[in-house]
């Protein structure tokens, strides 16, 4: 890898922090930029993943103060995303190449869409009270996270404002906790058995720290309505994206 194609990285991984935070589709910037200066998909995916902890450390560093208080349920919440992580390293080393790629794009469209017509869900249904849909979501996501993750935090969004009543602004920050865990616990079993690029994945990782740490004053601006919809109609594309 070249100095240039490291500073590139760096680049890349400052957006990637900031989109991930905002819009929780860090991996349409970093995979492809990992892609760009040549590393193979199964390298890069493994890369992505341990590069992709910095963002759950930025955005925590910068907004950890609001999960302060929750106290046992964000215990047992980070297990289950703990536990999810490893399962989906373990399925990206052990299933065959294709597994789950072909339903990526669906979850993603479907994830997009429920968040785009949430606010007449709530009209008409109300809060989607089943109080084991949110430790069920964040076990999958997290196994989803730890194997390829595009898209994950927006369907992490999509379920805490389905299921739950935090506003957009709690789900991104615990999106951003939880995920970063499930990433930690996959990027170190990928750190032992996976071909990650360290260099790759240091300038990656640096640049996302610092785009995560600005992600949350960012998203305190947006309207919350905008937001959503901003992510629902960029979930859409990265589904059409993933599915071509």
């Amino acid at each position: 890898m070249t100095a240039l194609d490291f500073f590139l990285l760096v680049v890349a991984g400052f957006f990637t922090g900031l989109i991930g935070f905002v819009t929780g589709m860090a991996s349409i910037v970093s995979y492809p930029a990992l892609l760009a200066v040549g590393l193979p998909p199964v390298a890069a995916n493994v890369t992505n993943t341990v590069a992709m902890v910095a963002v759950g450390v930025g955005a925590t560093a910068n907004s950890g103060r609001e999960l302060v208080g929750r106290g046992p349920t964000l215990v047992r919440w980070a297990i289950l995303s703990a536990v999810g992580g490893v399962l989906g390293a373990l399925a990206l080393v052990v299933a065959p190449d294709g597994t789950f790629e072909t339903v990526v794009p669906f979850l993603v469209a479907v994830a997009s869409l429920a968040l785009l017509v949430q606010p007449l869900v709530r009209r008409h249904v109300g809060e989607l009270n089943a109080p084991w849909i949110v430790p069920l979501g964040i076990f999958l996501i997290g196994i989803y996270g730890g194997y390829f993750g595009a898209g994950a935090g927006v369907i992490y969004l999509s379920m805490m404002l389905l299921c739950t009543s935090e506003s957009i602004w709690s789900a991104s920050i615990l999106k951003s906790f939880l995920l970063g865990i499930s990433n930690l616990v996959a990027a170190i079993g990928f750190a032992i058995f996976g071909p990650v690029h360290w260099g790759a994945a240091l300038a990656l990782g640096a640049g996302a720290f610092v785009g995560a740490w600005c992600g949350p004053p960012v998203v305190k601006v947006i309207p919350p309505n905008a937001l959503r919809v901003g992510v629902g109609v960029g979930g859409i594309g990265l589904a059409v994206y993933l599915a071509t």
